[in-house]
């Protein structure tokens, strides 16, 4: 693959991008930046207007990041009186990164541009990975993506690893044994990926990635709080409190997998949890039970003949439980809304969220304000996209921790 470029001669190296504890200078490059990737261009006096910086400060910064190949100039616009404005914006070719996005049914590699859009993606698909398999095939695939770029590979600025905390958890659901798992969970992926580059490597739960990259590039330009549900082989989901990722103590907020749903039905006895009802891979198991393909599930076919009859009936039991996390959420946390997306087709999840507002229709809200139910918006790649935007945001935003619009 020839990687398109807009920078005619060898880029530039990129000079370290400083936080607010290094410089103000270096904090304020970084507010221009992120008001741009905000609002996808901007002149200097609209520049200055939202940043509240001096026009004097903008034309500086924004020369300096020019020279640097992180901005681009568009074609004037001219207006009726005065001279025309020229809108900067993000340059694509100004900075790279990679996510990886290790999953129990497959591991996604994608080349993303400093504008967040996929320059490339690479995929393994597996029944459950193989350590002995898919570390070798992490080293390939990113010398692959790297190489990719040719010249402008000195702009790759970092790597970002999407992963469940726990890729062993639930191991008897998945029919693993109890050392495959201990295994699993012993294993640091982040660890294991930075021994492969020299790269700075970011690590984040799985879930979590794909609620920064719809916090940072979809539902989150609008909504400050909300709950993000992510439909996969397991359940999972992540919260963002006033435009922030919120991780929690251990870093494991959200993590609706394990919300029971059901009070004990006798001492000793353990509810089952929302995983085991509101997961692709209790469909998995539907379809396969009947002889059919268990990857259907993620894919247009689970709405077709012969697929569709054990999908439909997943969808009534999945937004079920759905509405039960849904209410236990705004209960807890006074949402603004929650915010669902998955690893299924478009048209399944959208069937899934009209059932699930169905569902809590029947309950009852007294006490409580009704929340929003929405779909997300980035899909299947979002744990692989909210890798890669870890260091990007981690080098070009105002705040390492920040995920937050101006």
């Amino acid at each position: 693959m020839t990687p398109p470029s807009s920078l005619l001669r060898d880029p530039p190296l990129l000079r370290p991008r400083g936080s607010n504890h290094v410089g103000m200078r270096q904090f304020n490059e970084r507010v221009v930046l992120q008001v741009i990737r905000q609002h996808g261009s901007l002149p200097k006096a609209e520049l200055a207007r939202l940043t509240r910086l001096t026009a004097q400060t903008i034309g500086l910064i924004t020369t300096r990041l020019e020279e640097d190949g992180l901005l681009i100039r568009h074609d004037p616009v001219r207006g009726r009186i005065g001279q025309p404005s020229v809108p900067l914006a993000l340059n694509p070719d100004g900075a790279f990164s990679i996510g990886i996005k290790i999953g129990r049914r497959n591991t996604d590699w994608l080349l993303v541009d400093f504008t967040g859009q996929v320059r490339q993606r690479l995929t393994l698909a597996y029944a459950f990975p193989d350590t002995q398999v898919l570390l070798p095939a992490l080293s390939q695939h990113l010398n692959t993506l790297r190489d990719a770029l040719g010249p402008l590979g000195p702009r790759l600025v970092g790597i970002g690893v999407a992963a469940p905390f726990q890729m062993g958890g639930w191991h008897k659901l998945l029919g693993l044994s109890e050392a495959q798992s201990n295994d699993w969970n012993a294993l640091d992926l982040g660890a294991e990926v930075q021994a492969m580059t020299d790269l700075p490597v970011s690590f984040a739960k799985d879930v979590s990635a794909a609620c920064v990259a719809e916090l940072v590039a979809g539902r989150g330009r609008d909504l400050k709080t909300f709950l993000y549900l992510f439909i996969d082989t397991f359940v999972g989901g992540g919260l963002v409190i006033n435009s922030h990722l919120h991780g929690g103590l251990h870093g494991n907020a959200g993590a609706v997998a394990s919300l029971p749903m059901q009070l004990p039905t006798s001492p000793g006895g353990v509810p089952e949890q929302l995983v085991v009802h509101a997961s692709l891979w209790e469909l998995e198991q539907r379809l396969q039970d009947r002889g059919l393909d268990p990857t259907a599930a993620y894919d247009e076919r689970a709405l077709q003949a012969p697929f569709a009859t054990e999908t439909l009936a997943w969808v009534t039991q999945a937004a079920c439980a759905l509405a039960h996390c849904v209410l236990s959420g705004t209960a807890f946390l006074d949402l603004e809304a929650v915010v669902i997306d998955g690893s299924l087709c478009r048209p399944l999840l959208e069937l899934l969220l009209e059932r699930t507002r169905l569902a809590l229709a029947q309950y009852n809200w007294e006490g409580l304000w009704r929340t929003t139910l929405v779909a997300g918006s980035i899909g299947s790649d979002a744990r692989a996209l909210g890798g890669a935007l870890l260091p990007l945001h981690a080098n070009f935003a105002p705040d390492r921790d920040l995920f937050l619009k101006t």
